[in-house]
């Protein structure tokens, strides 16, 4: 009896642990912020007579806007949306990740992993350190215009 009252003291301890453990709080990019950075980003590549796709992901790699101007072509939707996913998940520019993947051969296959795009043009959208989205940019003639475009959103928006 000793033992069975003892093993039902500790299964009702675990259970008052696992009930008062904290959910976590994290930073997310607002539906407001990723506007900003969007019109800012067609703002910087239409100024250059850029046609592109803006896309502007959370923190979960889940879309919050997509804008695309009159004559961008229809891939640069898709596009836009896997650099940012791409700059998202690494944490660093696309055009960084692809430079990696070029340079080490440990990171050639990162080519192979569904919803990256390993072209200049994706940047993490960051609150202090922490990453809390994503943009991304196609259809400038040229990842790095892209990038370029993308890094003025990222300047002009007080996050």
């Amino acid at each position: 009896m000793k033992k069975l009252m003892l093993t039902a003291t500790l299964l009702a301890g675990f259970a008052t642990t696992a009930a008062q453990a904290e959910s976590l709080s994290q930073k997310n990019i607002s539906l407001e912020q990723a506007n900003a950075l969007a019109q800012e980003a067609i703002k910087a590549c239409t100024t250059k007579n850029y046609q592109v796709s803006v896309t502007v992901v959370d923190r979960a790699g889940v879309i919050k806007t997509v804008q695309r101007t009159d004559n961008a072509g229809p891939h640069t939707v898709k596009a836009s949306e896997m650099k940012a996913f791409t700059a998202l998940t690494m944490k660093n520019a696309s055009g960084k990740v692809m430079e990696a993947a070029q340079s080490n051969a440990g990171a050639q296959n990162l080519k192979d992993i569904p919803g990256l795009l390993l072209l200049a043009g994706g940047l993490p959208v960051k609150e202090g350190n922490e990453v809390i989205g994503a943009i991304g940019i196609g259809g400038a003639p040229g990842g790095n215009l892209d990038e370029a475009c993308a890094q003025a959103a990222l300047d002009n928006v007080k996050l």
